[in-house]
């Protein structure tokens, strides 16, 4: 599991299938992995002092309102911090954990263009300012493009998946 310091792009892989705009599998992912960085995390400000990561450090996005639902649930303590990409525009946070919740493009309740859009990923993933962890289905970075147009999206969203450490469960 991660460890509750560091910094830079994390992916933690939560297979699972038939999903579409609710992920039971990475709520649970995603409740532990929050659990333990509020137990034992860390990071430093822009100052360099250490500090212990607090509910206000943390920010969690969803694509769809029924994975907000879900994981503001399972976090009742992070209910505010829980949200879709549209909520957090201009905001910041140390960690960001970004619930792809689809189990693939196929799945994906508004289709391959709305889960791949480079301005809501670039958005979702550039309010982190240490830490962005990116939990979702390995089929996700498998799509099928069969247009040009398709693969620059996915193309940005599989480069994540290459500059980013896979964080084992």
């Amino acid at each position: 599991m991660l460890e509750p310091s560091g910094s830079g792009l994390r992916y933690i892989e939560v297979v699972h299938e038939g999903n579409q705009a609710r992920s039971p599998e990475e709520v649970e992912v995603i409740r532990a992995l929050a659990t333990r960085l509020l137990a034992n995390g860390q990071c430093r400000d822009k100052h360099g002092h250490v500090m212990t990561l607090t509910e206000q450090d943390i920010l969690i996005v969803a694509p769809s309102n029924a994975q907000v639902a879900a994981l503001a649930e399972a976090l009742p303590e992070l209910r505010y911090r829980i949200g879709t990409v549209d909520r957090f525009q201009g905001q910041e946070a140390p960690v960001v954990i970004y619930s792809m919740t689809s189990s693939s493009p196929e799945d994906a309740p508004r289709g391959m263009d709305f889960l791949y859009d480079p301005h809501r990923f670039n958005v979702a993933t550039s309010r982190a300012s240490a830490l962005c962890v990116l939990v979702g289905s390995p089929a996700l970075f498998e799509p099928e493009c069969r247009t040009p147009r398709q693969m620059r999206p996915a193309n940005g969203f599989c480069r994540y998946l290459e500059l980013a450490r896979v964080v084992p469960l």
